[in-house]
């Protein structure tokens, strides 16, 4: 046969076409081999299925038509070399029976049909597999063009009427690849129908040995990375015939095949429909236990013996490989265009040093990669390779070809997207940022600490314990969908796990605890920030905050510790508002002062303040900066460092506080004149703490939006010296008036505990019964008020003579009488002068004569 020829031995089936005895039923396009490319997919449906039911051998001169359509990429090899060598054979022995040679070789090319009908490896032996094969064979003149050839074939086919051909080894070689020895095969003596028309039924077992090794090797290597564009192979065989009882000699054939690469069999598709891994029996071991099912769309049947391998996956390197697991199949069987069923089990031992360290120039080991690919839904590929170590069942030379090639398979990946069922954060404290913290440290961004406590599913294949022991994590934190910064936790945090049952249909879960310090909190948008702060202060409901997380998990199990890396996780965070009335429970008293410094329009002074914190949070303070304000006019700052907030009462909290009225203009100065006055006076007054842009250091985008919200509070009443509860904040607690003398005294409290202040003028005026005059004092002699509880010098008093509440003094000579004071005052505390007024109601007063 030609090359050519030969290039063209199978054609293209049609699908669904039945096989016949009958010449009338066959034609030109009846194929040798059934193909098909449709393979069932990873989800276990399957494709429709086109066969291939026969195969044509005939000549291809340049007027012949092509094939009706392109043949499948797919076949099976040993359904080639087999059915390609009887092809081969049948031709060779007509083509050498006759005398008129060139005429019949044509014929025989053009006009020879065989149809395969089963193909099954009966057994395995110690040399190679035996093969049943079952095909018809029929000569068709009607597929000759040429009228000469067809009628010269048919009248010496007629005459001859059958050939008999004699036991025949045929080697098949690979002529691209040193002409090694792939395999040989023993064909029986065959008996052939000749004349046109007459079907001739082969069914035969035939013992095929594989070559050698190297070349079967090279070979399969070149498939599995995609090198082998096409495989020619080429038979030879001395064949030995006669017709009759004549004797035609005996002559050597040589014939060769062409595989183009889409001709050549690809790995055909399987599905996984069990995957199962639990503790071994023994220490330090898990078994795997999976089943597959791949379609056999071919018409092969056969038994594979159980077979050992071992299973690898990728090294650091492309070249690596790190072993694993060892395997071993059960005995399958492989049935003619149905599903193949195959049972895996594996045993996994300790994992090797090699496959949990870190690669050169990597912050991931082999495994990282590995389980990255498997959790983020890819395929994760590993390496199966015949073992070195087989049964003793398994033949020698199965053993020798199956570890002598590592076949990539891609094990396909699940996604872990929703495998967090829930995810809470309480005992929640924040820290704020550290102002000396370079901008790069995360000591630079607010901090927060918390329980978290995760639910998640365990999927179903893993039935192994598990335990974990640290965690770590980087996530987004989102509020209505829009993200408001970043939650980074980059040390290993400890973490503890409990596995318990699902709820319902639900698998089992695994409910892990670990509690979160100091994890940086970047706020990256300062306006949905604002809008939880907003919620957080005025709203009712619990804000939702939604994470979108990358965990970091390590694991113990009993083949060590893992590490999972980049598992995601989401949840949402209940943050619970401020309860109603909040801000008002606060409840800010002041216990002493202490002036720090003076300049003619400032006080910077320090207090220890008492305040309540009637949210569930606890938070860590090392430097806040607020602004003081009345009536919208800023008369100050306030500045708190290194503070700790627990729940409830706080107790002594150093405050220092800088009274700057000119800050806020000329207004400024009016209104902070007046606040004092008020204050002093005893009335209800209040004061606003709202923040800036700079109150929190290297935060500008928190400040900015801290900014937009205040909290007013009622003044903080002072705790003075000798207070009782009808006392209680009365700077002037008692007068003596000595009515002769025309003078008066009082006793005085201030509320500081290290400074003296200076009354330097005082124009005050006494009532009586809230508007009767008593009297006038002015003064402009400078007299100090001392800490504590002290009394001014006499003060001339100028009586209103004609008045009411002058004869209500005058009787009350030697008893007591309610008064009402009304002062305008020049008060001085260092550098510090201010002119206040001061009014006071029901001041007790004494008069003496």
């Amino acid at each position: 046969m030609s090359e050519e020829g030969a290039s063209l031995l199978l054609s293209p089936a049609t699908k669904g076409k039945a096989i016949s005895h009958e010449q009338n039923d066959s034609s030109e396009s009846t194929p040798l081999l059934s193909n098909s490319s449709d393979t069932p997919r990873y989800d276990g449906e399957s494709d429709g299925h086109e066969r291939d039911d026969a195969v044509s051998i005939r000549s291809h001169p340049p007027d012949a038509a092509g094939p009706a359509h392109s043949a499948k990429n797919s076949r099976r090899w040993a359904s080639f070399i087999a059915m390609g060598i009887l092809a081969a054979v049948v031709v060779a022995i007509i083509v050498l029976a006759f005398i008129v040679p060139e005429a019949v070789q044509e014929y025989a090319q053009q006009a020879a049909v065989i149809e395969p009908t089963n193909l099954a490896l009966e057994s395995i032996t110690t040399n190679g597999v035996r093969a049943r094969i079952q095909a018809n064979f029929h000569l068709d003149g009607s597929r000759v063009p040429n009228d000469h050839v067809r009628r010269v074939g048919r009248a010496t086919t007629w005459v001859a009427y059958q050939l008999e051909s004699t036991e025949t080894k045929i080697d098949v070689r690979l002529p691209e690849y040193n002409n090694v020895l792939l395999g040989s095969a023993i064909i029986p003596p065959l008996v052939i129908n000749l004349r046109d028309g007459d079907v001739t039924t082969f069914d035969f077992v035939t013992e095929i040995m594989p070559g050698e090794l190297d070349g079967i090797r090279t070979i399969a290597n070149d498939w599995l990375e995609g090198r082998l564009e096409k495989l020619r192979l080429n038979g030879v065989a001395d064949v030995s015939i006669k017709s009759g009882i004549f004797p035609l000699g005996t002559h050597t054939v040589s014939e060769t095949l062409l595989f183009e690469a889409n001709k050549i069999p690809a790995m055909p598709k399987y599905n996984i429909t069990r995957f199962n891994v639990e503790d071994g029996p023994m220490n330090g071991s898990m078994l795997a236990d999976v089943s597959l099912t791949a379609f056999n769309e071919y018409p092969v049947e056969l038994d594979i013996p159980e077979l050992a391998f071992d299973i690898l996956v990728p090294g650091c390197a492309m070249s690596d490989s790190i072993l694993v697991a060892e395997a071993a199949t059960s005995e399958i069987h492989v049935h003619p265009r149905a599903d193949v069923e195959a049972d895996v089990k594996a045993v996994i031992r300790e994992l090797p040093e090699s496959l949990t360290r870190v690669c050169p120039d990597s912050t991931s080991s082999p495994l990282d990669n590995l389980l990255r690919q498997y959790m983020h839904g890819d395929p994760a590929t590993f390496f199966v390779r015949g073992s070195r170590n087989p049964d003793g069942d398994t033949p020698k030379w199965i053993a020798d070809i199956l570890s002598s090639v590592t076949v990539p398979v891609p094990f396909p990946g699940r996604s872990l997207d929703g495998l967090v069922r829930n995810f809470s954060l309480t005992d929640v404290h924040f820290s704020l940022p550290n102002p000396d913290a370079d901008p790069n440290d995360p000591d630079s961004n607010p901090k927060v600490s918390g329980t978290i406590l995760v639910t998640a599913g365990v999927p179903s294949e893993m039935n192994f314990g598990i335990d974990v022991t640290h965690i770590r994590a980087t996530a987004d934190v989102l509020y209505k969908s829009r993200k408001m910064g970043e939650l980074n936790v980059r040390e290993w945090q400890h973490a503890n796990s409990t596995r318990v049952k699902g709820k319902g249909d639900e698998g089992p879960e695994l409910l892990i605890q670990s509690r979160v310090l100091d994890a940086p909190l970047n706020v990256t948008d300062g306006v949905v920030f604002g809008e939880v702060v907003q919620a957080l202060i005025f709203g009712t409901a619990p804000v939702r905050l939604h994470v979108n997380a990358l965990v970091d998990i390590q694991v113990h199990t009993t083949l060590g510790n893992l590490t999972l890396k980049e598992v995601p996780a989401e949840g949402k965070i209940p943050v619970k508002p401020l309860p109603k009335g909040a801000i008002g429970s606060i409840d800010p008293k002041v216990g002493s002062l202490r002036v720090l410094d003076t300049t003619s329009d400032s006080i910077t002074l320090q207090a220890l303040v008492n305040v309540t914190n009637p949210t569930p949070y606890t938070a860590h303070i090392p430097y806040v900066n607020v602004h003081v304000l009345n009536n919208g006019s800023v008369l100050g700052s306030a500045t708190v460092e290194n503070i700790d907030i627990v729940q409830g009462p706080n107790s002594n909290i150093l405050v220092t506080a800088k009274w700057s009225p000119p800050m806020g203009g000329d207004h400024g100065r009016k209104i902070g004149r007046n606040l004092i006055s008020q204050y002093l006076s005893g009335w209800n007054t209040s004061i606003t703490v709202k923040a800036h842009k700079h109150s929190i250091p290297g935060q500008r985008i928190i400040s900015k939006a801290l900014s937009a919200f205040n909290m007013t509070f009622a003044a903080p009443r002072l705790d003075l010296p000798g207070d009782t509860p009808e006392e209680r904040s009365h700077f002037i607690r008692d007068a003596t008036f000595h009515f002769f003398s025309s003078t008066a005294t009082f006793t005085l409290v201030s509320p500081l505990h290290y400074n003296t202040l200076y009354l330097d003028f005082v124009n005050a005026t006494a009532l009586y019964n809230h508007s009767e005059p008593v009297g006038q004092i002015l003064y402009d002699l400078p007299f100090s008020a001392p800490p504590g509880k002290s009394v001014t010098p006499k003060l001339p008093v100028k009586w209103s003579m004609d008045s009411i509440g002058y004869d209500a003094v005058r009787k009350a000579i030697g008893g007591k009488l309610k008064l009402d004071a009304y002062a305008n005052v020049d008060m001085r505390l260092g550098n510090w002068k201010e002119s206040l007024w001061y009014q006071g109601k029901g001041i007790g007063a004494r008069v003496q004569l």
